[in-house]
């Protein structure tokens, strides 16, 4: 059984409309698949498979002893696929404790299926970081915005700050060095990493030696959500500098997906975009990372491919769905499917959301700032 996380460090990104659609076609391809809701607080994944009257999940199973989590573990109308609904109607059930943990992970790890997708919540919190690193190469999303690429980079930080922070051991020299030097910080994401690793070898180089022998088997999968133009595909390039500079980390690009207005409707219809129009752009390409999960598992020594060939390989995906794109346009203005007035609501609406992203980008501009301090470099 391999794991497959689907973390974002900013919501709203698309995470969960890959992690539901990615788990059908895993299914198709007659894999073995449950899909977990584990976006505490926030379950939304149900409505996006279209399932209704759910009364219990993963939180009941954590605060009621007499569940079962067999019970929980719920059939979909999608053959070979399986689901376990999150709980938002729990208070506190988005602040795990440790034992909850535990012992939720404990039966995550027993289930008998060929994949296990993991829908985790926006954010970096360690629940979260524990939660993706339960695989090697879990998957982060991010869109093509200055703040989802600053998240994305904090959130793999923060994965691999938690990687250093297990490996220490209690009561060791590096652990003696790793809490002087965080009571010398008001923050630990104001330590340059680089320079926060190297003091702590001086004190304990087994230690160290350790950490950079688990940090090299992570290596996360990039997928870039909402793009409208190949040109955006580039800015990966600055979240691959950061982690490779400033954390000693290579990640791989995995995927690009378009924006596409028809998600908004199979939204609405809670039908997933893989079955509501599965021959669309936006289908095809996340058919194309179901097809990559396939090909590379975590436990094979080959699971990923060089960096620079899975960069090249998403800006070729780029061009590609960009002119299927574009022909399809064209092909409904030829048939008069598409009107001009159908054209002017298109323009309308991208003008509202660059207008939109304008304001994010002011607003967040302090958020920046600090996460540039923090070793992110735009």
């Amino acid at each position: 059984m391999q794991f497959l996380p689907v973390a974002s460090g900013k919501g709203g990104v698309g995470k969960s409309v890959l992690a539901a659609n990615l788990g059908i076609l895993l299914a198709r391809a007659g894999k073995r698949v449950v899909l977990a809701d584990l976006d505490f607080g926030g379950s939304n994944l149900h409505l996006i498979l279209g399932l209704r009257g759910i009364t219990a999940g993963i939180g009941t199973f954590l605060s009621d002893p007499d569940v079962a989590f067999d019970s929980i573990v719920l059939p979909t109308d999608y053959p070979n696929l399986h689901f376990i609904p999150g709980d938002n109607e729990l208070p506190g059930i988005a602040n795990l404790t440790s034992g909850q943990k535990r012992k939720l992970m404990s039966r995550l790890r027993r289930i008998d299926a060929d994949y296990v997708i993991l829908d985790l919540a926006a954010g970096t919190s360690f629940n979260v970081t524990d939660f993706l690193l339960l695989s090697n190469h879990g998957l982060i999303v991010t869109t093509p915005t200055p703040t989802a690429l600053v998240n994305a980079y904090l959130c793999i930080k923060n994965a691999v700050f938690r990687i250093l922070t297990t490996t220490i051991r209690r009561g060791s020299p590096a652990d003696d060095a790793y809490r002087a030097i965080t009571k010398e910080s008001d923050t630990l994401q104001r330590i340059y990493f680089p320079d926060l690793v190297a003091r702590i070898e001086a004190h304990d180089p087994e230690t160290v030696k350790r950490f950079h022998d688990a940090a090299s088997r992570f290596r996360p999968r990039i997928v870039m959500n909402m793009i409208d133009d190949p040109k955006q595909v580039d800015k990966a390039h600055r979240l691959r500098t950061s982690c490779e500079q400033y954390l000693g980390l290579e990640i791989e690009h995995f995927g690009v997906l378009y924006r596409d207005s028809l998600q908004d409707t199979a939204l609405d219809a809670r039908v997933p975009i893989v079955r509501y129009k599965p021959q669309s752009v936006l289908a095809q390409a996340i058919a194309r990372i179901a097809d990559r999960v396939i090909e590379r598992s975590d436990d094979d020594a080959m699971a990923w491919i060089e960096t620079d060939e899975s960069f090249l390989t998403a800006a070729s995906d780029a061009e590609s769905d960009y002119e299927t794109r574009s022909d399809y346009v064209r092909e409904l203005l030829h048939t008069g499917a598409l009107s001009e007035g159908d054209i002017q609501e298109t323009v309308k609406s991208q003008q509202i959301e660059i207008g939109h992203l304008r304001r994010e980008n002011n607003l967040l501009k302090a958020k920046l700032r600090t996460a540039i301090q923090q070793g992110f470099t735009p």
